[in-house]
């Protein structure tokens, strides 16, 4: 069922009345067959769209109910029209141009009266919070009171006009019959004539049918008939009910003929925030035939949904007897309305009753006396005597947040946590209610924190040993004592002991008595490989010591196997193991020649005294192409970051896990080898090797922080110019440079070109002529440029050295340019031009000078 259909019946009924439409339309307003659209002025229909679009309705969903209303066709078809120059002309697109299906008009619902309204919290009160309104206003709706319509009929039911009937003849004879009740009440059987049913239950129907159709089938009637009849219901025809008093919507309802007062309690709305609950009249033949209360159903579930409506029916909801709010712990907090008789009892039970956490014994209750409130407490064997009177506030407080028999236990026990205060219960019996005490348990002393009566607390010193071995007096406990004993470690500083150096996993472990060397290397992981066993370090903390002595230096030796030593020194606490790298350890160190040699590539360094000569006798010597003055050797300097032996290691370890990961037919072996290197936790990393070049680093930054245009620029690796021909005719000389790790020799081929770089007029690359001097070069590239600062013009030559122009009494000597050089020329930057200020004392001093000049002349 839609709940925005149900709204629009009415949205209809509400707009059309509201609008300044021909008082002979508002008039018939239930009857719309009555409207005449030509009638209605452009502003009527605009008002009425608005309202429309407004509560969120589509234009297909209006016309329906116009169409349901009685409309005629062809009336609308003009509002139809109406509505659409509207929307063109306002420009405004239809509401909602796809719409949930299950809102969309359902016509048999409304002619079978099933269709009801969907109310919105536009422009109405919330109630919700008043008990029962919700039953029948509320969002998202799903109890509607829809009669079924598939039920038997029932023998009760009353029919009227409009009703369908079945009468079916059966047995010795056999004819059928359908007929609907017209206006005036008859129905029109074939042959027979009309007969009166209207007011007539469906029984008492059957019975005037049988004597009237008996006349013609004479089996129908005597003691033994052969022939039968039965009535049954067809169509349910429907009927209008008056909804009056305090309602949402009052008026008159067209609703299915099976409806109950609850059905149309729903389809108006439901009582208002000023209707009753409880005293719903239901009147019929200006009597009053019931009276429902709707708590019967909300609470008892006991409603009379069997008391069907009648045509012209009325259902009158006067205003409220009395309300009562009731606040704090109970599960309905809400507005109830309680009858004169009601007494507190049964409004707790309205409210559902209390909370687990309510205080059940006293609840506090305001209430009007005069012209102001008053308050009392109403005691738990007082509920069923108190009676209820409207403006009451009843408030159910929650129980205190205390415990009336409670103590606590925590620390070194097996179970600690919260007991109860039982009768003579003594600082023993709560130990052995936890459980006893652990074994670290500092039994010297105990505490136990006491609150007093005004809230403050005291702590209490016990000999828990004492009193556990019956040497000292037990102590009796009160609530909301908390015993706290101690653990031997909560006093006494946690011991460790600490291995650096060659060791996988070097750090502090814990201590344990007659802890040897060989265990702690055994929890670190064992040796490294560049371990030296025979030189460790034990390093012991002095209690009593002279004030300069630091240490106890203690030197050990193990086995390399880390096998049984009895003469290893046990550790104590707090000492520090130190392994040694062995001095002839060191890792392999690489390095490459690239470029015009015949086995350019990588080679490892075979001793510490090998140099540039014999990696290139190594990499088989020059080619046919190699320019050997142009070559280059790639150094890294003390800034680069050298990957330390651990780590380097640690990159190794995780390379062979890949390979063997990525395999899936490793041997056993292999398997047991991948299971310990994903098990093995990764190498702790030493401290900086080159503890020099970050010292350096600090020292250039703290400088060019504190000298304006002063920068350094660090590089990891930088050139170093060699004369490789030298070191080729003289190997072992001062220029033939040792090899250091990362070392890169550069030889390139032949060069024939030299490169014009700064402050010339085209700078270029110039083919390179023997003979010529660098002012050949310069006047190639166009000469100097106006700010070239000559003087400064230098030279790179392709293997990294660098030549400055030099002078002498005006005479400049350029230094000499081959294959691959680079010509640099600076710039003198540009010109400032001399302030104002500056030429009046530039002037000034000339003056000044040129008067005393002339003072010593005359002189």
């Amino acid at each position: 069922m839609n709940d925005t259909n149900r709204f629009w019946y009415f949205f209809v009924f509400i707009a059309c009345l509201t609008l300044s439409i021909p008082q002979s339309i508002a008039q018939e307003i239930n009857d719309a067959s009555t409207i005449k659209v030509d009638e209605l002025s452009d502003k009527e229909v605009q008002d009425l769209l608005d309202r429309a679009y407004s509560a969120g309705l589509t234009k297909t969903e209006f016309i329906k109910a116009l169409e349901v209303q009685g409309m005629p066709a062809e009336e609308v078809a003009k509002m139809r029209k109406r509505i659409n120059e509207e929307d063109s002309r306002t420009g405004r697109n239809t509401k909602l141009s796809k719409r949930d299906p299950r809102e969309q008009l359902d016509q048999k619902e409304i002619s079978s009266g099933t269709f009801q309204p969907a109310f919105f919290a536009s422009g109405i009160p919330d109630q919700n919070e008043i008990f029962g309104s919700s039953l029948f206003y509320q969002a998202n709706r799903r109890l509607s009171f829809e009669p079924s319509l598939n039920q038997a009929t029932p023998k009760s039911y009353i029919l009227g006009s409009g009703d369908l009937i079945y009468v079916d003849i059966y047995g010795q004879s056999e004819q059928y019959y359908e007929a609907t009740v017209n206006p005036d009440g008859f129905v029109l059987l074939d042959n027979i004539g009309p007969v009166n049913v209207a007011g007539k239950t469906i029984e008492e129907a059957t019975g005037i049918l049988k004597n009237r159709i008996g006349k013609y089938y004479t089996g129908l009637l005597g003691s033994n008939p052969n022939t039968f009849l039965q009535v049954t219901l067809g169509n349910v025809g429907s009927i209008k009910v008056n909804i009056l008093g305090e309602v949402r919507l009052p008026g008159t309802f067209t609703l299915s003929a099976f409806s109950s007062v609850f059905n149309a309690l729903y389809a108006a709305g439901g009582p208002s925030e000023n209707g009753s609950m409880r005293k719903i009249k239901l009147v019929r033949d200006n009597k009053q035939v019931a009276e429902i209360d709707v708590y019967d159903l909300l609470i008892n579930g006991t409603a009379q949904l069997d008391l069907k409506l009648q045509d012209q029916d009325v259902i009158l909801v006067p205003p409220f007897v009395s309300h009562v709010k009731v606040k704090g712990e109970v599960k309905r907090p809400m507005t109830f309305e309680v009858l004169e008789e009601d007494n507190f009892s049964d409004l707790l039970r309205y409210a559902g009753g209390f909370t687990d956490e309510a205080f059940k014994d006293r609840v506090a209750i305001s209430r009007i006396t005069g012209n102001q409130r008053s308050v009392s407490d109403v005691y738990q064997n007082q509920f069923d005597m108190f009676l209820l009177k409207g403006g009451d506030e009843i408030t159910v407080q929650r129980i205190l947040d205390r415990y009336s028999n409670r103590v606590q236990i925590k620390g070194a026990v097996f179970r600690e946590g919260t007991f109860a205060l039982d009768e003579g219960l003594t600082l023993s019996k709560l130990v052995k209610n936890a459980e006893g005490l652990r074994g670290d348990a500092y039994t010297i002393q105990a505490s136990i924190l006491r609150t007093r009566d005004d809230l403050s607390t005291e702590m209490i010193q016990v000999n828990l040993r004492g009193i556990l071995d019956g040497t000292a007096p037990d102590i009796p406990l009160q609530r909301e004592d908390v015993v706290r004993i101690a653990s031997i470690y909560d006093i006494n500083n946690e011991q460790y002991v600490q291995i650096l150096g060659e060791v996988k996993r070097p750090g502090v472990y814990p201590y344990s008595t007659e802890m040897k060397v060989e265990d702690l290397i055994m929890m670190a992981g064992g040796f490294q490989e560049s371990a030296n066993s025979q030189d460790i370090e034990i390093a012991r903390r002095l209690e009593d010591s002279d004030l300069g002595t630091l240490a106890d230096i203690i030197p050990t030796q193990v086995n390399p196997d880390l096998g049984y030593n009895p003469s290893s020194p046990s550790l104590i606490p707090f000492d520090q193991v130190i392994v040694r790298k062995r001095a002839s350890f060191t890792m392999q160190k690489l390095t490459a020649v690239e470029g015009q040699v015949n086995s350019p590539g990588i080679f490892a360094i075979q001793s510490s005294g090998e140099r540039i000569s014999d990696l290139i006798r190594r990499a088989g010597g020059l080619n046919q192409f190699a320019y050997a003055k142009g070559a280059t050797l790639i150094r890294r300097t003390e800034f680069f970051n050298t990957e330390s032996e651990q780590l380097r290691r640690q990159r190794n370890l995780e390379g062979l896990q890949m390979k063997l990961a990525e395999d899936p037919s490793n041997s056993e072996a292999q398997a047991e080898l991948l299971r310990r290197l994903l098990t093995d936790s990764p190498t702790a990393l030493s401290p900086a090797e080159n503890q020099l070049a970050e010292n350096k680093k600090e020292s250039l930054d703290q400088i060019a922080s504190e000298t304006p245009g002063f920068a350094v620029k660090l590089k990891e690796t930088e050139a170093v110019a060699i004369n490789l021909e030298e070191i080729l005719k003289n190997p072992g000389s001062e220029n033939d440079l040792l090899l250091e790790e990362g070392d890169i020799l550069s030889v390139p081929k032949l060069l024939q070109t030299v490169r014009m770089r700064g402050d010339v007029v085209y700078p270029t690359t110039l083919r390179h002529e023997s003979g010529r001097s660098l002012k050949h070069y310069i006047n190639a590239s166009g000469g100097f440029q106006r700010r070239a600062n000559r003087k400064q013009t230098y030279v790179v030559y392709a293997n990294g050295a660098v030549k400055r122009t030099k002078g002498f009494l005006g005479i400049k000597n350029y230094p000499p340019v081959e294959p691959g050089a680079e010509v640099i020329v600076p710039t003198k930057g540009p010109k400032v031009p001399l302030r104002l200020g500056e030429i009046v004392g530039i002037t000034t001093g000339l003056a000044t000078l040129g008067l005393v000049i002339s003072q010593i002349n005359w002189q």
